[in-house]
């Protein structure tokens, strides 16, 4: 029985000691003095207040991305006891003694040094050689722009990590494919597939791109084995569900995962809150969740509510009235109804109460048992303090006179009848007998005389309204425009008939007992929306650039600057690198377009399989750098030239690519496969050289001299910081 062990266990392993090499020198050159400078550079500034919210619980929100890219950078700093307490206000800021910089920095720095052989990596599953693969790992390794922006607390490093790791873990499943499908090792590397794209969408937006090619890619490949009449139709099918589970499922099951950790994390209230519906704040720990806590849920006759519109924009804003009167004539001659003022205002205040009303009743307290408002119920809101009703009428609006003005009608203007009764709509509802809910129903109220709906115009009134927002009747109103619909945020059951009794009452804070929690996917689905529509106001930035001018690194980024020497950190390319990847793209899409035209008169300039292994390393670092850069032309944004690094990185594969081609199939005798490789070593030698030139640049060491800066402008385009003698 224990045989075995008489005679030793022996284990073997292949170690690539070239993968093994490239991956020490990615590590050296990514993490060589990752502490210097210990101060904030460029955007660290940014993502630190998140990191720093992160430590802290407290909520917030993102319009740049999903929030699985931050989270990395915040594991940074909770492995290195950061308690989150920096103020991120400046760039260049000297860091305090309680930040952990080389832990915030470390993922990143890691992530940019695997990028090294996973580029060697893929180049071997393309079936290049080993000098192609080793040559484009180089390429990367002494890529002055990708080691910048891998050094400091940046996203971009972590989202090429998983874009390359997605294209590597796709090429092992499909070389897998013919000899050993479902096997331990097909479903792993298809299943780290979907968890890599997964990752580098959720990190940012931008990796749908990848995403999306891998799909369309492992589409094509399904589409061609549809055609294999060795695959019966149940293995077909097993193989378009293990893509669909693998493919689209699983990332699909993560990218949600990343939000429930986020949730889960940020459970506190915090700056970010109101841009936010009533119902999701009041999920939060402290801020609105203190005032709205033990509210009634279902509005009543007779209940005390304020109403805030959902819109949110261009702030949020609550129904709101005070004793003031519109002007009799306006600056322009047009005539209102000179009763008492209709606004949103966009903060707390006691008239922003007020009492739902039963038209058939005069009591304005709630009766016992309470009579729930329903779904299409008539009622009256009374403005609390004044105790005027809401209303409105075909008088036009003070600032958008298409509309009605909306008014607290005043009873002496008798040539003026009250028009005060509203059907309350509940758009969310489930059913039509859906009682009206405290934060969590949406309400439109309409007009029952004019069929007006109550809407927030979002103008700013002039100085007699105290410059708060306009409020009007919408009488064309088609749809459920989030402007027309409002929540109650705030609520009572109003005990006090008589009005200085009510008044006492509308000032002091709410004592009911009933708990209101969003499930997840309430809150997912409205915090996703929040990121995909919330846009911060575009400003041009000083370094900010277009998309053409990244392709010829017209542009560059000072990210840091010394206070007081020449040193100084900045985001710029190896000029030899990008020039050479220009080139070889541009040699690929002449050579193929005239392979194909010479195909299509059948004539075959180089074999079958040479012709494949072209197309489909085209595909994969010729489309991967096309769907990465071509988006950027569409979109109406700032950008950087941090935006071009996941398209240049697939360009700077393509390199080794070309020459590998042009070795093989163009260089057809001794003589000129020896020029060709002199030629090659020489290239190369330019692209170390740049490198180096530039490596104080990249490492903000040593400080350079103000000719040596000078002579390293070698665009005029390029902003070189020199400071004045």
């Amino acid at each position: 029985m224990l045989g075995f062990l008489k005679e030793p266990v022996v284990v073997t392993a292949k170690i690539n000691v070239s993968l093994v090499a490239l991956t020490v020198m990615g590590l050296v050159s990514r993490l060589w003095g990752l502490c210097y400078p210990r101060a904030v550079v460029f955007d660290e500034v940014y993502y630190g207040q998140f990191v720093s919210l992160y430590m802290k619980r407290i909520f917030f929100v993102d319009d740049s991305g999903p929030p699985f890219g931050h989270m990395l950078l915040a594991l940074g700093g909770y492995l290195g006891g950061f308690d989150g307490n920096f103020l991120w206000n400046r760039i260049g800021a000297e860091y305090s003694m309680n930040v952990p910089v080389w832990s915030l920095r470390l993922l990143p720095a890691l992530a940019g040094a695997l990028c090294v052989p996973l580029a060697y990596q893929i180049l071997a599953e393309l079936h290049f050689s080993h000098c192609a693969a080793l040559g484009a790992a180089l390429l990367i390794l002494l890529e002055n722009s990708l080691i910048t922006q891998s050094r400091f607390m940046l996203l971009e490093s972590i989202l090429i990590f998983f874009i390359l790791l997605a294209v590597l873990s796709y090429l092992k499943f499909y070389n897998l494919q013919k000899h050993s499908a479902f096997s331990g090792s097909w479903w792993f590397w298809l299943l780290l597939t979907g968890v890599a794209c997964s990752c580098a969408v959720g990190v940012k937006y931008m990796g749908l791109f990848t995403y999306m090619l891998l799909l369309a890619t492992a589409g094509l490949h399904f589409w061609h084995m549809i055609g294999d009449q060795n695959l019966s139709n149940v293995s077909l099918l097993c193989h378009f569900l293990a893509r669909g589970l693998a493919l689209i499922i699983i990332p699909m099951g993560l990218y949600l995962s990343f939000f429930y950790i986020h949730l889960a994390l940020l459970y506190r209230s915090g700056p970010h809150d109101q841009i936010m519906t009533s119902a999701f704040q009041a999920s939060l720990e402290g801020g609105l969740a203190r005032i709205t806590q033990g509210q009634p849920l279902e509005v009543a006759y007779g209940s005390q509510i304020t109403l805030r519109n959902v819109l949110g924009k261009p702030m949020q804003c609550w129904l709101h009235s005070h004793t003031n009167t519109y002007p009799i004539r306006y600056e322009n001659g047009r005539g209102s109804s000179h009763q008492q003022q209709v606004t949103c205002y966009p903060f707390k205040d006691v008239n922003n109460w007020w009492i739902v009303k039963d038209p058939g009743m005069q009591q304005l307290v709630v009766s016992n048992p309470p009579r729930p408002v329903r779904h299409g119920h008539i009622v009256q809101l009374v403005h609390g303090i004044t105790t005027r009703y809401l209303n409105t009428h075909d008088v036009a609006a003070p600032l958008s006179p298409h509309s009605q003005e909306v008014s607290c009608y005043i009873d002496y203007n008798i040539s003026m009848p009250a028009q005060n009764l509203w059907r309350v709509e509940i758009v969310n509802r489930e059913s039509d007998t859906d009682v009206w809910k405290t934060i969590l129903s949406e309400v439109r109220f309409v007009h029952v005389n004019t069929s007006a709906v109550l809407k927030l115009s979002g103008a700013s009134l002039p100085e007699w309204g105290y410059r708060q927002l306009e409020v009007v009747g919408e009488k064309l109103s088609k749809g459920y425009h989030q402007s027309m619909l409002w929540n109650v945020e705030e609520h009572r059951y109003g005990k006090s008939q008589e009005q200085k009794e009510r008044e006492v009452e509308l000032h002091s804070p709410t004592q009911m007992d009933i708990s209101k929690n969003l499930s997840f996917m309430a809150k997912f689905t409205e915090l996703q929306w929040k990121i995909l529509t919330l846009k911060n106001e575009d400003t041009e930035h000083k370094y900010s650039s277009s998309a053409l001018d990244w392709i010829t690194m017209d542009t560059n980024i000072a990210y840091w600057l010394h206070p007081t020497s020449g040193a100084q950190i900045h985001l710029l390319g190896n000029v030899a690198t990008w020039a050479s990847a220009n080139a070889a793209a541009l040699v690929y899409l002449c050579l193929s377009l005239w392979y194909l035209l010479r195909r299509r008169r059948k004539i075959y300039d180089i074999p079958e399989d040479a012709w494949q292994l072209w197309m489909a390393a085209g595909g994969i670092c010729g489309g991967g750098w096309a769907v990465n850069y071509l988006p950027f032309f569409l979109m109406e944004k700032t950008l950087f030239l941090y935006h071009y690094l996941p398209a240049v990185t697939f360009q700077i594969l393509l390199i080794p690519v070309v020459l590998q081609h042009l070795s093989d199939h163009l260089c057809r005798s001794v003589l000129l496969k020896s020029m060709f490789s002199a030629l090659v070593v020489a290239w190369f030698s330019w692209v170390y050289f740049v490198y180096c030139t530039f490596s104080p640049l990249t490492y903000g060491q040593p400080a350079l001299a103000p000719a040596e800066l000078r002579a390293l402008r070698w665009k005029d385009t390029w902003n070189i910081l020199i400071r004045k003698q």
